[in-house]
């Protein structure tokens, strides 16, 4: 079965840094694309022990697409 999930990629100093917002998993590569392949394999190793009920929500039958959002906010 296969299950959809999202990947927040950042710049950080040194590197990149990879959050999947539904699950709370995070890594982190020297660039976008090891980023990418960490984070994926950190989010395999993490669901390994739930059960099909738990993924359920995460089928792309029943996920939808999330919506990211860049703002600016000020500070004096």
């Amino acid at each position: 079965m296969k299950y959809v999930f999202s990947a927040v990629i950042t710049k950080e100093q040194g590197g990149y840094s990879a959050i999947c917002p539904e699950l709370g998993v995070a890594s982190q590569g020297s660039d976008v694309t090891i980023a990418e392949k960490n984070i994926k394999e950190a989010v395999e190793l993490y669901i390994e022990d739930m059960t099909a009920k738990e993924l359920e929500l995460y089928s792309h039958a029943n996920n939808s697409a999330p919506v990211l959002k860049t703002f600016e906010v000020s500070h004096a």
